[in-house]
């Protein structure tokens, strides 16, 4: 949480600087933004998300490739915030890499999910970020992410 325990961006601030939209937006709130170094945030996983009744019926469990979907999500925002541009203009941040990921503990409804990534450089519209999800402060996952903030390709097939 920020020193004072408020919210540092709401969810209608998030949906200015991510693209994604319900059932795939994986932030709630951020909760610390430290300079162009570092942010916080959290996703309350609760037992009404879509991918429960498949993942794995009896016993739900948050797919890890999700976790890291979040933590690149709060990468990206990171990721506006050291560049120093405002999102609007068309441009989107892609997910580029996944080096060295490591999943400890499995998520479930019920628990929070705090998400952290630190800037490790923005170089040119390329960053690469250091990455950790944790339930009460117990690391979940982690890994080094790399985002490319590009313009969406408007070629003839429509994509």
């Amino acid at each position: 949480m920020s020193s004072n325990g408020s919210c540092v961006m709401d969810i209608l601030e998030i949906m200015r600087y991510l693209p994604h939209r319900y059932p795939f937006l994986l932030v709630d709130r951020i909760v610390e933004l430290v300079g162009n170094k570092s942010i916080r945030g959290v996703k309350n996983v609760t037992m009404n998300e879509p991918f429960f009744e498949g993942h794995f019926p009896g016993y739900p469990v948050m797919p890890a490739v999700l976790v890291i979907e979040a933590l690149a999500q709060i990468a990206s925002i990171l990721a506006w915030k050291v560049s120093g541009r405002d999102p609007g203009d068309g441009t989107i941040i892609f997910f580029a890499a996944i080096d060295a990921a490591r999943f400890r503990r499995q998520v479930r409804p019920g628990d929070q999910l705090v998400l952290e990534a630190d800037a490790l450089r923005l170089v040119r519209g390329v960053g690469k970020f250091s990455v950790r999800a944790k339930v009460d402060d117990e690391i979940v996952a982690e890994a080094e992410l790399m985002a490319a903030m590009r313009m969406p390709d408007k070629g003839t097939n429509g994509g």
